[in-house]
């Protein structure tokens, strides 16, 4: 008996680690013969019924291999900024694991704030080593969805409002976590811009909107960074759901891309079997099905890619290509992440890992303002510090929906400045305001109990009290990650903070004229007291190194080189989305009712069309409180002149543009150089400038160095619907080279012959 257990284990361990020379492995395991044979060896030894099971879930995160030949089976997880803790097989509730803790990596909005497209790669490395360490094998993320509005909840999860700085920054990122043999999904394709109604919205947008601002992210994921699989979306375009959509998925995607890899649905957006066989789905995951398991004993089974599908093509009413095609994609899938025997094992929570975050949060804070050099915070004058502000004290890697965390830690913002000035000064704290006391998001329980029943009154005195007589005020407040706020699945009711914050910040600043204040968003909002407050930091959410990167900005360890990846608008009026388009959805489709279910779409029109953030903001002279690719630093830069490799180029030409750029400063420091290119005269109504290449660079007192920007004529394109295709019209055009929307330094005439 003891030789035939024995005997057993051999062979399996052969079946899957032996050569090309033994007979007991698959010709699909042969690595002499390509992944394209190899998927077609496997294909065709599967049975009809174990390709369909390849198609759909088989828990709330995972989907079936083919167990009788050796495919192991997929594991997926959220999210973009750290690895979901575990749940429950069929439950959203936690599963109560002890070692599923992790370090959380700040926001997509801070790593497109750093404009570092190596930083995005360290990002992409690190978080790809922890979902390799947990065994996951699809990460879902990250997002590239345009900022829109600012009213969005799910914003701090995405890129930022231009469609160039998405996509180069999601690139490296796509290649840092696929590096370990975890495939990335890019999320949501497209055209999710906003929380409300996402299930039930029809988006109206003309192609040339299309193509040139809610697209290029995601073909620069697919084309450019590899990403093996892609992740439907909620919306309709075209009155189909995205994640079933002939246009988005089989037209734009497969067709024009040319895409090989695989198209995930979002959770639940599956709504048809005939749409999602014939329009471009390939895998069906979802927590819920739709009533399609209603006293059945297994829900998956029933999922529309499941028995529904298997039942169609039994009956001979659909035949098995698009079956085929499926499979072999994700079987594509396979070789690259479950039956990759060459990737790395992973790590957790290393030491390496927090530097990453940390590094990512110093160089993705933007310093907006700071009158007469109030940060950084001069220790050897400063005595008495006060910390005020919920936002000091709340942990932040909690809640927002799919990327809440649980981590090994997370250093607050108050932790983190006691932390760096608690030897020299005497630190104290008071509340300010009580916002969300909440300790428990998607089921992890932070531990903290924040109640305070204290009146507003009582909170503001108490807090006026400690800021007149210390030395240096920081005020620690914004957003959190509560519903209709920054978070998944509504979105923001206006661009105020909450919870009175204006009130406590205009108090504070008649108390005392040392006073920063520090805003943990992952939106714009609005800031009645803007010309009260001498110096504002954007934070964003920074993770689990939050508190130590916040001080090392406020200490001036880190000199701060983090820039806007979108406008901040004075009021929301001034955003294009809401003064030309429609939000939430049409007003008398509103007003009737519709957009509540399926059967009740409503419809949102983009009428704002390519006048995106600081497009339209450029264009029509609409001043923002703070623009687009703004951010101080406690140094100083100088731009040369820049220069021009030719006066002239042709159509299959590059044009090479050279700009120098100096610390003029006393303090070591990074500038972001900006290109934006503005086409003169235009056969159609153009943006003032659009973003077309970008650059951090990293200087010491008195260097300089030269910075150089080749662009071709997809740079000077726009898309033109009626012949579908992008036309660069000959002419004359200016590259403006800066370091933000606002403010441009130098520029160079040129013309495209």
């Amino acid at each position: 008996m003891l030789k035939k257990i024995i005997m057993v284990m051999v062979l399996t361990v052969t079946y899957f680690h032996g050569n090309a020379q033994n007979a007991t492995v698959p010709v699909y395991l042969d690595e002499s013969k390509t992944v394209e044979q190899r998927i077609e060896d496997a294909l065709s030894k599967m049975t009809l019924e174990e390709k369909v099971a390849m198609l759909h879930a088989q828990s709330k995160f995972s989907s079936p291999g083919v167990p009788r030949l050796g495919i192991p089976e997929f594991w997926a997880t959220d999210g973009p900024h750290g690895v979901r803790p575990e749940v429950l097989w069929d439950e959203w509730d936690q599963a109560g694991w002890t070692n599923d803790s992790i370090v959380a990596y700040p926001a997509l909005t801070a790593l497109a704030a750093t404009w570092n497209k190596k930083m995005s790669w360290n990002y992409g490395k690190a978080l790809g080593e922890e979902a390799r360490y947990r065994k996951k094998d699809i990460l879902l993320g990250p997002g590239v969805n345009i900022y829109r509005t600012p009213l969005n909840g799910r914003n701090f999860e995405y890129m930022g409002e231009d469609p160039f700085l998405a996509s180069k920054m999601v690139v490296p990122y796509i290649k840092g976590v696929q590096s370990n043999g975890v495939a990335t999904s890019v999320k949501h394709f497209a055209l999710n811009n906003q929380e409300m109604f996402r299930h039930t919205s029809n988006v109206i947008v003309d192609d040339r909107a299309l193509y040139e601002i809610y697209l290029p992210a995601f073909k620069a994921a697919v084309t450019e960074g590899d990403s093996w699989t892609i992740m439907g979306a909620y919306d309709l375009y075209k009155n189909q759901f995205a994640s079933q959509n002939q246009y988005l998925l089989n037209d734009i995607l497969k067709g024009e891309w040319g895409y090989k890899g695989v198209v995930v649905s979002d959770w639940g957006a599956v709504t048809s079997t005939e749409q999602a066989i014939f329009n471009g789905l390939d895998m069906e995951f979802g927590s819920w099905t739709n009533g399609l398991s209603e006293g059945t004993s297994n829900a998956y089974d029933n999922y529309y890619l499941a028995y529904p599908y298997l039942k169609l093509i039994k009956s001979g009413k659909v035949g098995t290509k698009e079956l085929d095609d499926k499979v072999r994609r994700i079987l594509r899938l396979a070789f690259n992440t479950t039956m990759n025997r060459n990737k790395p094992f992973g790590s957790i929570a290393s030491a390496e890992h927090k530097a990453v975050a940390k590094q990512v949060g110093e160089e993705g804070i933007v310093l907006l303002q700071n009158q007469k050099n109030t940060l950084p915070i001069d220790i050897n004058k400063t005595k008495t510090i006060a910390v005020i502000g919920e936002n000091a004290i709340k942990m932040m890697t909690v809640g927002g929906g799919s990327s809440s965390l649980k981590v090994k830690h997370e250093t607050l913002p108050l932790e983190g400045i006691k932390a760096r000035f608690g030897d020299k000064a005497d630190v104290q704290y008071a509340r300010g305001y009580v916002g969300d006391v909440t300790g428990d998001y998607n089921g992890v329980k932070t531990g903290q109990d924040l109640k305070d029943s204290r009146s507003e009154a009582e909170l503001i005195n108490e807090a006026v009290a400690l800021a007149k007589k210390s030395d240096f005020v920081i005020f620690v407040g914004g957003l959190n990650k509560s519903d209709f706020q920054d978070s998944e699945g509504n979105d923001r009711k206006n661009m105020d903070l909450p919870y009175n914050q204006d009130k406590v910040i205009s108090a504070l600043a008649k108390a005392n004229k040392n006073l920063a204040v520090v805003l943990i968003t992952g939106n714009a909002v609005s800031m009645p007291w803007v010309k009260e407050v001498p110096a504002i930091l954007q934070g964003w959410y920074l993770g689990s190194e939050a508190g130590n990167s916040l001080a090392s900005i406020l200490a001036g360890d880190a000199n701060p080189s983090g820039k806007l990846p979108f406008t901040f608008p004075v009021k929301l009026e001034d955003n294009s989305a809401h003064q030309l388009g429609e939000y939430p959805g049409n007003k008398e489709e509103l007003a009737a009712g519709k957009g509540k279910d399926q059967k009740n779409i409503i419809n949102i029109r983009y009428n704002e069309g390519v006048f995106v953030g600081y497009r339209w903001h450029d264009t029509k002279n609409i001043k923002p409180q703070f623009s687009f690719g703004h951010g101080l630093s406690y140094t100083s830069f100088e731009f040369g002149k820049a220069k021009a490799d030719r006066t002239s180029m042709g159509q299959n030409d590059q044009i090479s543009f050279t700009v120098s750029v100096k610390n003029t400063g006393k303090k070591a420091g990074a500038e972001v150089a900006q290109l934006y290119i503005r086409d003169v005269k235009s056969s159609v109504e153009r943006p003032a400038k659009e973003l077309k290449g970008f650059e951090k660079v990293f200087l010491n007192p008195g260097e300089q160095k030269e910075v150089t920007f080749t662009i071709d004529k997809t740079a000077l394109s726009y898309f033109d619907a009626q012949k579908h295709d992008w036309v660069a019209e000959p002419g004359e055009f200016e590259a403006l080279i800066g370091n933000s929307s606002d403010a441009i330094k130098t520029k160079v005439t040129f013309t495209l012959n």
